[in-house]
């Protein structure tokens, strides 16, 4: 499951062998795709670019040991505090750890927890926030979560594979690698689907 046709077509454009599904933006658009095409399949992985977390730069690889939607739950005068301290469910997704290490050893890529948010980190203060709340925290996108829920529901594995095209925190369009980080997606796709 890609985000964007970029993505996609960056998959194509390696070689990547699989069925790849441009499933929309943000958690709930790829919750909803990623359900209504599982039926048959047998692995999904979200595969898409996101910010990175020091020390990973552009056109590096991160690969989830655990999806987490780290923005799902609620604000407070004492922090965020997540979904699953106020009993309504879970925010965490585990992914496999031999396909996690399997996944990083065929992509070369970074293993750690890669967060989901509904709204991009634009700041070095809530940057700073996530990586206090998750110190192995390598990437963050918007769709993993999404994906981890539905197959979770179908009772099927998941991972995640993202290329960094920039580090999380404020806003610098000019700094965003965008044409790399495809690049080291199809890359890393294409090697995971060889």
């Amino acid at each position: 499951m890609c985000a964007v046709e970029a993505e996609r077509a960056a998959l194509a454009a390696a070689g990547v062998r699989a069925h790849v599904l441009v499933g929309g933006v943000g958690p709930a658009a790829s919750a909803a795709a990623t359900a209504a095409a599982l039926p048959g399949a047998d692995l999904v992985l979200s595969a898409g670019i996101g910010g990175g977390f020091s020390p990973l730069a552009p056109g590096a690889i991160a690969v989830a040991s655990s999806i987490v939607f780290a923005d799902l739950g609620a604000e407070t005068a004492e922090g965020f505090v997540p979904v699953s301290a106020l009993g309504f469910g879970e925010e965490r997704y585990e992914v496999n750890a031999s396909l996690a290490a399997d996944l990083a050893a065929r992509t070369g890529g970074r293993v750690g927890t890669i967060v989901t948010v509904a709204t991009v980190t634009g700041t070095a203060t809530t940057a700073s926030q996530l990586q206090a709340r998750f110190p192995d925290a390598v990437a963050e996108g918007m769709e993993g979560a999404g994906v981890a829920a539905a197959a979770r529901v179908h009772g099927l594995p998941f991972a995640e594979v993202r290329a960094i095209s920039n580090l999380v925190g404020p806003r610098d369009r000019d700094a965003w690698e965008i044409p790399r980080a495809l690049a080291a997606l199809g890359a890393a796709v294409a090697a995971v689907t060889a």
